[in-house]
């Protein structure tokens, strides 16, 4: 009986930890559009789950999203220094 105990919560916890992976990573494009909009992040995350069942071109938009959301910190603009600075 405690084995099965043990064997439980160490699923539990192995499943929180693949949850949370999961969460941080795909879910920050929902989480970013509810932001730019004001609305829950949950209703973003369920406008992509229904649209993806409708068709396959969602899941595209939403992969390069998440593709533009990661390296979009790369492209932003820092002011360099000058040559006539040194």
């Amino acid at each position: 009986m405690y084995k099965l105990q043990a064997l439980k919560n160490t699923f539990f916890v192995m499943f929180n930890i693949i949850r949370n992976f999961f969460e941080k990573q795909f879910f920050g494009v929902s989480t970013w559009w509810a932001e730019k909009l004001g609305v829950k992040a949950s209703i973003i995350r369920l406008f992509f789950i229904y649209a993806a069942f409708t068709n396959a071109i969602t899941i595209i938009v939403y992969l390069s999203m998440v593709f533009i959301l990661k390296i979009r910190k790369h492209f932003k603009y820092r002011k360099r220094k000058s040559v006539f600075d040194l």
